[in-house]
């Protein structure tokens, strides 16, 4: 039994948040170094381990190991747990089992569960937990059962149903792992470019996972009407779209003569819009990626630093902060004060949060960069891949597996801080419970 009062009292919230992850990352690169779960019936090394588990615990996708080449089942069943863990986050599993036990889930874990769904609101946060854990099982249930008919032709029964369940995961938690190393290591969905039920699955199943848990809720009880919903809920829809069909846009164009050469028009379709969904931040590929264009690249790389939705299954800068940064320096280059969304005006501090975020975010992937460079690493290879570990996407142009241990340490981190989120990570480093009250006299700078 969990006892959130005591942590309470040691930790704040966000501190709870990321040490909970951080212990579920070392207890799954354990679990997964044991010879049980790998194939060849020796230990891998921890490293190795604990890349594995922090890309599957941060839902990015990033491997060194073939999944299905190098797991075993109970390797593979390891993995998808990670997965749907690290999706809803370890508070809203570790709460489910003590409701199971009957505990009443007081003012501390209601706390906790606002920092993990990043809501506002203490009242109605458990029945958002319940429904957001009742609306995960049926939405992957759905997603297996229609991966199921194409996998179980593919596979067999057996094969194919557990291929289906854990496709499903993987899909709405945004992590990208996959097990189509039985047909072609490394080749994630390639082989089913042209079709439609598992590209369009896979596609709606992570659109769905990163639209946030707090949309889902607001767009069931607005009955989907546009005009009941909240802000947050109307900025998200828009950017999610534009971003979707945006991307879909500008990859048909880049790859005309590139990856998209040898499709037909509905293929190229189908793979524009699955590889514009797919950045932000799921990690799966239906055509190679070593074969983009450099504007595709460069395209892919923009949108997993955007990423997804907040207090969703994604990762990324999010994609609520891109338009909140948006419109303040839209509201400055016409010389307002104020910053509006929607007819809404936006706080000061939601408007210094977004810089804030973008900020860290660009500097960790900055320093990402020159690790991976300094050692080596061709320098547009080195920003995909940073790109792709702090948006915890998981697209990659083949690297991970070969990059030394410092590269593979540097990973780790970004993904562990793009998944508790670069500001949470920082605030659990250096909270104070007691901040000063004094306040320094004003100054003048000159900017730019």
């Amino acid at each position: 039994m969990i006892h959130f009062k005591n942590l309470k009292k040691a930790f704040s919230p966000t501190q709870v948040m990321a040490i909970g992850f951080t212990m579920i990352i070392l207890l799954g690169g354990l679990l997964l170094m044991l010879p049980l779960c790998n194939k060849d019936g020796h230990s891998i090394p921890f490293l190795q381990a604990l890349f594995t588990s922090t890309s599957a615990t941060c839902v990015t996708g990033l491997v060194v190991y073939d999944t299905w080449t190098q797991f075993t089942f109970w390797g593979q069943f390891v993995i998808m747990l990670l997965i749907q863990i690290g999706g809803l986050g370890f508070m809203a599993i570790a709460l489910l089992f003590s409701m199971a036990l009957g505990r009443r889930i007081g003012l501390v874990e209601r706390s906790l569960l606002v920092e993990a769904f990043s809501t506002e609101k203490l009242s109605g946060v458990v029945r958002l937990m319940k429904r957001i854990l009742w609306g995960t099982f049926l939405i992957e249930g759905v997603g297996a059962l229609l991966f199921y008919i194409r996998f179980s032709q593919d596979f067999g029964w057996l094969h194919g149903a557990w291929y289906a369940i854990f496709h499903a995961v993987s899909a709405f938690c945004n992590a990208g792992f996959d097990l189509m190393g039985a047909q072609a290591p490394y080749s994630s969905l390639t082989n089913y470019v042209g079709d439609a039920l598992v590209s369009m699955t896979a596609a709606g199943l992570l659109v769905i996972g990163g639209l946030g848990f707090v949309v889902w809720d607001d767009l069931l009880r607005s009955r989907f009407r546009w005009r009941s919903l909240t802000l947050h809920s109307r900025v998200v829809m828009t950017a999610t779209v534009t971003l979707l069909l945006g991307g879909a846009g500008l990859l048909l164009f880049f790859e005309r003569n590139a990856s998209f050469a040898h499709l037909n028009t509905g293929e190229r379709i189908l793979a524009a819009l699955f590889q514009s969904a797919t950045p932000r931040t799921a990690g799966f590929n239906t055509v190679t990626l070593s074969e983009l264009s450099q504007g595709g690249r460069v395209l892919l790389t923009v949108l997993m630093f955007i990423g997804a939705s907040p207090g969703s299954t994604a990762g990324g800068v999010k994609t609520t902060t891109l338009v909140v940064a948006l419109a303040a320096l839209h509201s400055y280059i016409r010389g307002r004060q104020d910053v509006n969304l929607f007819h809404y005006q936006l706080e000061p501090r939601v408007v210094r949060r977004a810089f804030c975020a973008m900020t860290l975010y660009a500097i960790l992937t900055l320093g990402g960069v020159f690790v991976l460079t300094g050692q080596g690493v061709e320098a547009q290879a080195a920003i995909f891949e940073t790109a792709s570990a702090i948006g915890t996407v998981g697209l990659t142009l083949g690297i991970t597996p070969t990059l030394p241990a410092l590269s593979k340490l540097a990973l780790i981190l970004l993904m562990y801080s793009g998944r508790v989120g670069s500001l949470s990570v920082f605030m659990a480093v250096s909270e104070r419970w007691a901040p000063d009250k004094l306040q320094n006299p004003v100054g003048k700078i000159i900017t730019g």
